[in-house]
C-alpha cells in the first residue's frame, strides 16, 4: 500500500512538472515573458540541472529588461562549480543588452581561455557565439579548441562562417580544403556554396570560385577540378566549357563511362541550346561503345532536328530513321526507336496507319509489364490521332489495369479521361478524373482538376454542352497538329460564347496555339484579357505564367516577365507555378538560386 502512495504521489508530481513546462513554453511563445517567467522560476527551483529550464529563465529576465537578476542568477550558476563556460557567454550577453561592449568582451574572453582547460568546450562555446552573430569570437573558439586538440575537426563550422562574414575566398578554400582531405563529400560542398553562385559568369562570387578552380588544377591535375569546374559552368549555363571539362574527364578516366555526358546533353537540349546539345550527342555517338546508349544519342540528334525543319528536310530525316530501324531492328532494348519512328510519322508526316502496325508488331516481343506498358500508351496516342478512339481506349484501360499504383498507370487513367473528353463522353471523363486529382504526380494532379473544372463549371451552365463540344473538337484538332482548324473552332467559341465561363479556357488554348504558330502578338493579347477580365478565376495564373514565359523565353522582356512571376507569387501562393515563378522571378532580378 505504501509502495502505491509513492508511485502515485511520483506520478503527481510529474504530471503537474509537465504541466508547467507545457505553461511555461506557451506564454513564452506568445510573448508573455511575466507569466512564463513565474512558471521557469519554478521550474528551475525543481530541476536545477536542467539547462533549458535556465536559459528560457534567463531570456524571460531579459525581455523584462531584468538584467541584474538575470546576472545574479547566471553568476550563482557559476559559482556552483563544473559550470559550462557558455554561462560565460550568456553574462557578456547579457552586458551587451545594457549596453557596456568592454564588460561584454571580457566575459567572452573568458570563456574562450576556458577552451584551455578543456578543448572539447570549443564546440558549445563557438556554437554560443554563433546564436548570438558573434562570428569573431566563434571563428576564435573553433580555431583554438583545433589548435589544442587536432583531432577535433571544425573546419566545416569555419567555412560557414567564412561564408556569413562574407569572406568568400576563405570560405570556398575551407571547403575545397574539406572535400580534398576527404572530410566531407562533393554533394555536401555543392549544396554549400550554392547559394554564393549565381548564373552570371560575370558575378564576384562565380569569378572568385573559377579562379581558384584554376589555380588548383594548374597545380594538382585532379580531375576533381574538371569536375567543379564543369558544374560551375552549368550553373552559369555556358554549357560549351562544360562539354570541354566532360570531355577531359572521360579520355582521362580508364573504362569511363559516358552517361555524364549524356546527362549534360540532356540539360543542354533541354536548355535549348541546340548547337552545343547537336555537338555533344554527336560525341557520344562517336565514342560510345553502347548500343542503347548510342541509339538514344542518335535519336536525340534527330529530335534537334525536328525543333526546326521543313517539309523537305522531313524525307531526309524519314531515311534516318528507316536506317536505324534497319540496323537495331526490333528488340525490347530497343523500343525507344520504334516508339519515336512511329511518333514521327504520325505527328510530323500525317500517317499513323504504319505507325500502328509498327508499334503492335512491338506488342508481339517478349516484353516485361511496363515495357508493354510504355508501347501501349504510344499506341493509344496514335490512334487517338487517328480518332480511332475506342481502340485507344481499350489499350489505356489495359495498362490502368494492369499499372493501377504506377505512374504510368496513372497517366493511362488521364489518357481515358481525355479520350473520353475528345468522344463528348463527359461523363466518364469526369468519373476518371476525380480519382486522378490525388494522384502521386502533381503534374497529373493539375491536368487532371484542370480538365475536370472546365467539363463540371460548362456542363452546369450550358446542359446541351454545345460550347464544351466546341472546346473538345478544338483541342483534338490541336493535338492532331491542325493548328489553324483549332483556332479557328476557339474563334466561333469566343464569338458565339460571349459571357460564359468557357471563353477564359477558349482565350488559354488559344493563347498557347498562336505561340506555336509564332503569333506572338496575338497570343500576349489573349493572355492580357484573361488577366484583365477573370483576375479571380482559375485560370488568372496560367495566364499570368503563360504570359511571364513569352516574355521571358521569346519577346526577351525580362522586366515584364519578372512583373508577371512576381503575381503569381504573392496573389497565387497555392498555384502549381509557384515554385517556378518564384525561380524564375529570383534569377530575373540576380539572385543566386539554390
Amino acid at each position: 500500500m505504501r509502495l502505491f502512495i509513492i508511485i502515485i504521489t511520483i506520478c503527481c508530481l510529474q504530471l503537474a512538472n509537465a504541466q508547467d513546462d507545457f505553461l511555461a513554453k506557451q506564454y513564452f511563445n506568445d510573448g508573455d515573458f511575466k507569466k512564463a517567467l513565474v512558471f521557469y522560476e519554478k521550474l528551475t527551483d525543481k530541476n536545477p540541472r536542467r539547462t533549458d529550464y535556465s536559459e528560457a529563465l534567463v531570456a524571460c529576465y531579459q525581455q523584462l529588461e531584468r538584467y541584474q537578476e538575470a546576472e545574479k542568477f547566471l553568476l550563482q550558476k557559476i559559482n556552483e562549480g563544473n559550470a559550462h563556460p557558455v554561462l560565460l557567454i550568456e553574462l557578456g550577453y547579457n552586458q551587451a543588452l545594457q549596453d557596456t561592449p568592454e564588460k561584454a568582451g571580457e566575459y567572452y574572453e573568458k570563456a574562450i581561455e576556458k577552451i584551455d582547460l578543456n578543448p572539447n568546450f570549443g564546440y558549445g562555446v563557438a556554437f554560443r557565439f554563433q546564436k548570438y552573430s558573434l562570428l569573431d569570437y566563434a571563428l576564435k573558439a573553433y580555431s583554438k579548441a583545433m589548435e589544442l586538440n587536432p583531432k577535433l575537426d571544425y573546419n566545416y563550422q569555419l567555412a560557414r562562417i567564412y561564408g556569413e562574414q562574407g569572406d568568400i575566398e576563405k570560405m570556398y578554400t575551407s571547403y575545397l580544403n574539406l572535400l580534398t582531405n576527404g572530410k566531407t563529400s562533393k554533394s555536401n560542398v555543392l549544396r554549400s556554396i550554392d547559394d554564393f553562385i549565381s548564373s552570371d559568369p560575370e558575378n564576384e562570387n562565380n569569378i572568385k570560385l573559377k579562379r581558384i578552380l584554376l589555380k588548383n588544377a594548374q597545380q594538382n591535375p585532379d580531375l576533381l577540378w574538371n569536375d567543379l569546374l564543369s558544374w560551375l559552368f552549368v550553373q552559369q549555363k555556358q554549357y560549351n566549357s562544360a562539354f570541354r571539362q566532360e570531355k577531359a574527364i572521360f579520355k582521362r578516366v580508364e573504362g569511363g563511362t559516358i552517361q555524364r555526358l549524356v546527362g549534360l546533353g540532356n540539360l543542354t537540349l533541354k536548355d535549348n541550346e541546340k548547337e552545343v546539345a547537336q555537338s555533344i550527342f554527336e560525341y557520344v555517338v562517336d565514342n560510345s561503345a553502347d548500343e542503347v546508349i548510342r541509339l538514344n544519342a542518335q535519336l536525340n540528334l534527330i529530335d534537334i532536328q525536328l525543333l526546326d525543319t521543313d517539309r523537305g528536310r522531313l524525307e531526309a530525316i524519314h531515311k534516318q530513321y528507316k536506317n536505324l530501324v534497319d540496323t537495331h531492328g526490333y528488340k525490347g532494348e530497343t523500343l525507344q526507336l520504334q516508339v519515336a519512328y512511329a511518333n514521327f510519322l504520325t505527328f510530323k508526316k500525317n500517317t499513323p496507319q504504319p505507325a500502328i502496325q509498327i508499334l503492335k508488331n512491338c506488342l508481339g516481343l517478349q516484353l516485361n509489364a511496363r515495357t508493354k506498358a510504355y508501347v501501349k500508351l504510344a499506341l493509344g496516342d496514335i490512334l487517338v490521332f487517328d480518332q480511332k478512339f475506342n481502340q485507344a481506349l481499350i489499350y489505356f484501360s489495359q495498362i490502368q489495369k494492369n499499372l493501377k499504383n504506377d505512374v504510368l498507370g496513372q497517366n493511362a487513367r488521364y489518357k481515358v479521361a481525355q479520350t473520353s473528353f475528345y468522344k463528348g463522353d463527359f461523363d466518364w471523363a469526369l468519373t476518371q478524373l476525380k480519382v486522378l486529382r490525388s494522384s502521386t504526380s502533381q503534374l497529373i494532379a493539375n491536368d487532371a482538376m484542370q480538365l475536370s473544372l472546365l467539363i463540371s463549371d460548362n456542363s452546369l451552365e450550358d446542359s446541351t454542352q454545345t460550347a464544351l463540344k466546341k472546346f473538345a473538337r478544338a483541342d483534338l484538332l490541336g493535338y492532331q497538329n491542325k493548328t489553324k482548324d483549332a483556332i479557328t473552332t476557339l474563334d466561333d467559341i469566343l464569338q458565339n460564347h460571349k459571357g460564359e465561363k468557357i471563353e477564359d479556357e477558349a482565350l488559354l488554348k488559344q493563347g498557347e496555339l498562336l505561340e506555336s504558330i509564332e503569333d506572338y502578338d496575338a497570343a500576349e493579347f489573349n493572355y492580357q484579357k484573361i488577366i484583365a477580365f477573370y483576375a479571380n478565376d482559375i485560370l488568372a495564373d496560367d495566364a499570368h505564367f503563360a504570359l511571364g514565359e513569352l516574355y521571358r523565353t521569346i519577346l526577351n522582356k525580362p522586366e515584364k516577365a519578372k512583373e508577371q512571376y512576381e503575381k503569381i507569387i504573392y496573389n497565387y501562393q497555392d498555384s502549381y507555378y509557384f515554385p517556378m515563378a518564384r525561380q524564375h522571378f529570383r534569377r530575373l532580378r540576380g539572385d543566386s538560386i539554390n
